[in-house]
């Protein structure tokens, strides 16, 4: 039987492997960093009536510009940064998929600091850049020398730093981009897809944009606004980048119906992210009782908590599964991720972790 291997692929990609995640029907389903709650009734209903708006003009191509969620994305955003400052597209991987197409490429190079998300390689090596990943240090933290001597040696075209971190949830400094950003003559991404857990006054890279140019700052709805099913990712930036990625779109690339509920959404913004304080107390409360049972979670400024100590990851993940609950294996050595859940969800993942650890022991 033909495999994809078989076909005249290009040779950079032959043996790789597709992106996944396992997506099994469990009860507790904690392993992708979803928002565990549903849409709220209230917003629901205002985003089926935009919705409703738009389908008698499905005939019709959408908004190129789609105008009026980048205005609301700008309102959402503060800070000054205008609708010209704001691009969107289907999830924060077509984003960075876009942003490589504009500034990677063949003989171009991506860098960022490992471990951290498993796409960024996808992503460069998909549009045909070098990929150079750069070990953190002990910890998963990023310091201003670190980084500053990794991009000086380096050279990349493009750098990505993920804060809050994934999978580690760690949380990267301001002084530490900004280093970042003074040590390179590429463009820097800073990928905020979790800013919104992030501990109530911790400002994000959203302040450093003035006067930074190559500057870019993505952020994503799926985690904090409970919209992972409606794709949408966006980015703020200096407008010339915004200008950049019209060169590499695809044509009307987000739909009317995307476009509308995503902006109906976000002028329910304040309704959207009531449940964000439920989230980070199920994440603080891991990061509590996950020592109680021996193990050592990670500081995390996400809606997740990396918890090591794990004696055999595989046989502990496949436990949780055969109990119904979905956890994250991500590749660290005696190490699981796993997603701050409604209340009733992390007590059954502690008490199924507290169960497998005493039978470990028996």
């Amino acid at each position: 039987m033909t495999s994809f291997e078989d076909l005249p692929i290009r040779d950079d990609l032959r043996g790789l492997t597709p992106y996944g995640a396992p997506q099994q029907p469990v009860r507790v389903a904690i392993n992708v960093n979803e928002n565990p709650h549903p849409v709220p009734e209230v917003v629901a209903r205002r985003i089926i009536e935009a919705i409703a708006r738009e389908l008698p003009g499905l005939n019709r191509y959408p908004d190129r510009e789609f105008t009026k969620l980048r205005e609301q994305l700008s309102v959402y955003l503060g800070r000054g940064i205008g609708p010209e400052q704001v691009w969107a597209a289907n999830g924060s991987n077509e984003i960075m998929q876009q942003l490589l197409q504009v500034f990677g490429g063949p003989g171009r190079s991506v860098l960022s600091f490992t471990p951290s998300y498993s796409m960024y390689p996808l992503l460069a090596r998909g549009v045909g850049s070098e990929w150079i990943p750069v070990s953190r240090a002990d910890g998963f933290a990023l310091t201003a020398d670190l980084v500053a001597e990794a991009l000086r040696r380096e050279r990349p075209d493009i750098t990505i730093i993920c804060t809050p971190n994934n999978p580690t949830g760690t949380v990267t400094d301001l002084d530490v981009i900004a280093a970042a950003y003074d040590a390179t003559d590429g463009i820097l991404i800073v990928d905020e897809a979790y800013a919104e857990f992030l501990p109530d006054g911790r400002e994000t890279a959203l302040s450093l944009l003035p006067g930074r140019e190559r500057l870019v700052v993505s952020r994503t709805m799926s985690k904090a606004f409970a919209f992972a099913g409606a794709r949408v990712g966006y980015f703020a930036a200096h407008e010339a980048v915004v200008d950049a990625v019209r060169l590499v779109r695809l044509p009307y690339h987000l739909s009317a119906i995307t476009q509308a509920a995503a902006t109906a959404a976000l002028e329910c913004s304040e309704i959207m992210l009531q449940q964000v304080d439920a989230i980070r107390e199920q994440r603080d409360r891991l990061l509590v009782e996950l020592p109680r049972l021996g193990y050592r979670p990670w500081e995390s400024g996400a809606n997740f908590v990396l918890f090591g100590d794990v004696a055999d990851p595989a046989d502990t993940f496949q436990q949780l599964l055969d109990r119904d609950i979905l956890v994250r294996d991500v590749g660290i050595p005696n190490a699981l991720r796993v997603t701050a859940g409604t209340r009733a969800e992390t007590s059954a993942f502690l008490a199924a972790l507290a169960e497998i650890t005493d039978a470990g022991k028996a």
